[in-house]
């Protein structure tokens, strides 16, 4: 198998393929990363790769304080992670490809990166300024019958999205506004739910297209029923992320 080093910012969220990622980078590791970034030529791809954190913090801490008041001040690539990086992170991640880093005058940047391909994580180095890591690519397989899952999950993410939005009274997506190819569904979906970490791993990791797809619509009908019970919440937007306070 073909392997790849990028560089690789971990964070307390799941990026998926197609999932837009703005970033608000502020860290020195991170702008060191960026500034590496952009040394790359504009007509090529600024790729990075984005880990969720299992056991440490997004932010390093950088007062006595803050942001866990019992740990200790540390500097450097892995500062939050431990000794060992790699055991901070789940393995299975998702390459970013920035499409605008924009440096502004204090030094920080303004990052949009949109998720491409999953990746499982090998290895990491901190030798350097901000981690890296050797990557293997996981190719998509479609599984057994995920086009007929797709439709049922498309049926039941409007659903869900419709208890969501609090909703007769707001104006919902129709079918030409959702995509059908599959593997694009599973993704999409995956990102919108409001799911815990853990379990969107879960989903980022599954073994192909039909397994995700299967999962989603057991926790689509779980969440759904949950819904039905609560007061109306917010609508999140499809295909965007959370601003990461890196």
């Amino acid at each position: 198998m073909t392997t790849v080093r990028l560089p690789l910012f971990p964070l307390n969220s799941v990026l998926f393929p197609g999932l837009v990622l703005p970033l608000n980078i502020f860290e020195e590791r991170y702008r060191a990363m960026m500034r590496e970034l952009l040394k790359t030529p504009e007509d090529e791809p600024r790729r990075f790769a984005v880990v969720a954190i299992r056991d440490g913090f997004e932010v390093a801490q950088t007062a006595p304080g803050l942001p866990d008041p019992t740990a200790t001040l540390e500097r450097g690539p892995t500062a939050g992670f431990g000794t060992d990086p790699l055991k901070s992170f789940h393995k299975v991640g998702c390459v970013a490809d920035a499409a605008t880093v924009r440096e502004r005058a204090d030094g920080t940047f303004e990052v949009l990166a949109t998720g491409t391909t999953r990746m499982r994580l090998l290895s990491v180095e901190a030798s350097g300024p901000f981690l890296t890591a050797e990557l293997e690519p996981l190719p998509e397989e479609p599984g057994d019958e995920a086009g007929a899952l797709a439709e049922g999950v498309l049926r039941s993410f409007r659903q869900y999205q419709k208890r969501l939005a609090g909703a007769r009274e707001r104006s919902l997506a129709t079918g030409a506004d959702l995509p059908d190819e599959p593997g694009v569904v599973s993704y999409l979906v995956a990102a919108a739910m409001m799911l815990d970490t853990p379990t969107k791993q879960r989903l980022l990791q599954a073994p192909d297209t039909a397994s995700r797809l299967r999962d989603e619509l057991k926790l689509l009908r779980s969440e759904t029923a949950i819904i039905r019970t609560l007061p109306s919440l917010p609508a999140q937007e499809l295909t965007r992320g959370p601003t990461s306070l890196n």
